[in-house]
């Protein structure tokens, strides 16, 4: 862990990343959080860091009195479940046909259910009829269509085998389009609030904030929580989904679902303080709080144990994190290698074709680097090699 604190930045920032992978742009975004007025103590720069809209992703600090939407991110509760199951071994055959299975039930991409979910099927309480959460009320029945959608760019359904001997199931999914309304439209409203009263923390840095002991910020925490519940939902019914494919085909019995979220903003109490902390790209890893840190499609992932370390107000990576964008990896990334790569390793993968390279191997950071950069954050009690890949 390294520490930078220079003129004009109101805390130090402390940072698990390597400062030689570490984007320019990230740190500079980085920069700009430790800058703001309302700041707690320290920001936290996480292994995986690299740059996102205001914030970088893959950091973590405590605002005092405030919330800022672009550090909570637009895929709100995105986040990670995995399932340990009885399985210690899968053939091929059977593998290629529980995820054909798997593709026609669980829409991918831009895709969407064909009927709407049931109501008992989506977070409680039932908004339909409105209420006080204007922007959930407005978008609730279009989400019934994607609750138990995976969605696209980063998202990814694996089956895995972990180095306990058993076969894993794990998704990467959040809100889908529900969450990006409710952050698009209270961003939206923190920039004109924060114009109309002249605030001091430039428009440029696109970190427009609300206070949290207002009615609009109120609002924005309740339809955020309820962003977190919808994509643990959709997480979930995902998920067993994918169990009932694995009961058709095998005779696997499965452990409870181990979930952790990693776009959010939560209340907690800090070196004696209560603070909002802001996680976008981060999950909690309190003492003992098993989690889950994804590497990229091709490299291990890790089931976790926190080590609850203050410094980083109990956090850690959320996955690997990427090295380079996405079209920078279009382009610059070979087609033939990165298969190669996968099919080496005899992984049934989704790197097909040129606009697949975004989510190739060669696009992240190596994971192996990134848990050893952050060994004092989290313990790894289950390492995960992938066997098939379906991405979004």
């Amino acid at each position: 862990m390294k520490v930078i604190y220079e003129e004009g930045m109101n805390v130090p920032l402390k940072i698990w990343a390597g400062l030689e992978a570490l984007e320019t742009g990230a740190l500079e975004q980085a920069k700009h959080i430790a800058s703001l007025p309302f700041i707690f103590k320290h920001g936290a720069v996480m292994p995986d860091a690299h740059v996102g809209y205001g914030s970088p992703i893959g950091m973590v600090a405590g605002l005092i009195g405030y919330v800022c939407p672009n550090f909570v991110g637009v895929d709100i509760g995105c986040g990670m479940c995995a399932v340990k199951t009885s399985l210690t071994d899968i053939s091929i055959d059977i593998l290629k046909n529980i995820l054909g299975e798997i593709i026609k039930v669980v829409p991918v991409g831009f895709n969407h259910q064909q009927k709407q979910c049931d109501h008992v099927l989506m977070p409680f309480p039932d908004f339909s009829m409105g209420g006080d959460l204007p922007v959930v009320s407005r978008e609730y029945e279009k989400a019934r269509y994607q609750l138990g959608t995976l969605g696209g760019g980063n998202h990814f359904i694996e089956i895995q085998k972990g180095d306990d001997g058993n076969i894993w199931i794990m998704i990467h999914s959040g809100s889908r389009n529900i969450g990006k309304q409710v952050a698009d439209f209270y961003n939206k409203k923190a920039v004109e609030i924060n114009e109309k009263y002249f605030s001091k923390v430039p428009k440029e840095w696109e970190l427009a904030f609300l206070p949290i002991d207002s009615d609009l910020g109120q609002t924005y925490l309740r339809e955020m929580q309820y962003c977190v519940d919808f994509a643990l939902s959709n997480r979930k019914l995902i998920m067993d989904r994918i169990l009932n494919v694995f009961e058709a085909y095998t005779s696997a019995s499965f452990e409870p679902m181990i979930n952790i979220a990693h776009n959010y903003a939560r209340m907690e109490n800090h070196f004696s303080r209560n603070v909002l902390v802001h996680r976008k790209g981060a999950t909690s890893a309190k003492e003992d709080e098993i989690g889950i840190i994804p590497g990229s499609q091709g490299t291990a992932s890790h089931i976790v144990k926190g080590l609850g370390n203050p410094d980083s107000f109990q956090s850690c990576s959320h996955g690997a994190g990427r090295k380079m964008g996405r079209k920078e990896a279009q382009r610059t990334l070979n087609l033939k290698d990165e298969q190669r790569k996968l099919d080496d390793l005899g992984i049934i993968h989704a790197v097909r074709n040129i606009s697949d390279l975004d989510e190739a191997t060669g696009a992240y950071k190596p994971i192996d680097v990134v848990m050893e950069e952050q060994s004092d954050l989290v313990e790894s009690i289950v390492k995960l090699r992938p066997l098939a890949v379906i991405k979004g």
